[in-house]
């Protein structure tokens, strides 16, 4: 699936007029959700506003469900199966539209949110911006749960807000229905699903504080550590929108750096299926 994801992504790109290498080089960067350039800055890639477009339909690739393509191409009932997926488009439209009259281009906008919520960390916004805190905290969303995004995922967000909403609504009206239903769909929210999304939730921010408290002892300010804790767990690369554009990695403690490697890793399998890793070799029975 990922070689499918990635080659009609490179022909999309290739198409709109970007040279081979560099086609190349973008689309195993947004399927791998963390972006590497051969240049040094995107915008001696993307130039032109065809060629905007193409990068933005390619992050939603990269950012949606990995079956939706599959699944268009099979005539399948798209909207019943990938009711996730749409609420995802939804939420980037909303987040689009916060700061869609902020002093930047409306494509690089569009780009920026959509490379946060699908971990690239691509931009064409210059680090002078004052929305750097914003786009790490959209990072923090993540993408489809069947995609190769990391963060806390969307989904389980969902799951937990609906549950603590439900449980209000239970204190204020105990003979109420509560529709548990996710996304309006057949599934419904079980006490296994909120127990792990829960988890999740929680090991998250149990990684950040431990990340960025070894980041401090590394006379690195708290504003960059955080900064840095959270691209690092949603495995982000650095970029000027999120006011880090530069970082000499070299001039870094030897504990940091393997802290970084240690939570790059985490960050992709999650702190919970490490801790289950750890217990199965360990506490076999």
């Amino acid at each position: 699936m990922y070689s499918i994801l990635s080659l009609v992504i490179f022909l999309l790109l290739n198409i709109s007029g970007i040279r081979m290498f560099n086609s190349l080089n973008l689309s195993m960067s947004l399927i791998s959700a963390g972006g590497f350039l051969p240049t040094d800055s995107l915008e001696k890639i993307i130039k032109s506003n065809p060629q905007k477009l193409t990068f933005i339909f390619s992050l939603l690739i990269s950012l949606l469900n990995f079956f939706l393509i599959l699944n268009v191409f099979q005539k399948k009932v798209i909207i019943r199966d990938h009711k996730e997926d749409l609420y995802l488009v939804i939420l980037s439209i909303i987040f689009i539209f916060l700061i869609y009259f902020n002093n930047n281009s409306g494509f690089n906008i569009v780009i920026s949110v959509l490379s946060s919520l699908s971990n690239s960390g691509l931009s064409l916004i210059s680090s002078d911006n004052n929305l750097s805190l914003y786009f790490i905290l959209i990072t923090v969303v993540g993408g489809s749960l069947i995609s190769n995004t990391s963060g806390i995922k969307f989904t389980r967000i969902y799951i937990l807000l609906k549950t603590v909403f439900s449980e209000m609504i239970k204190l204020i009206s105990p003979n109420s229905i509560i529709n548990r239903n996710i996304f309006d769909s057949d599934k419904k929210i079980t006490d296994e699903n909120v127990k792990i999304s829960f988890l999740i939730f929680i090991s998250f921010f149990i990684s950040l504080f431990l990340l960025s408290g070894i980041l401090i002892v590394d006379n690195i300010d708290f504003e960059e550590s955080f900064k840095l804790s959270i691209l690092t767990i949603t495995n982000t690369t650095i970029s000027a929108m999120y006011g880090i554009e530069r970082l000499d990695f070299a001039n870094l403690l030897t504990t940091s750096k393997l802290s970084l490697i240690i939570f790059m890793i985490i960050g992709k399998i999650e702190l919970i299926s490490f801790f289950l890793i750890i217990k199965k070799i360990f506490f076999k029975d």
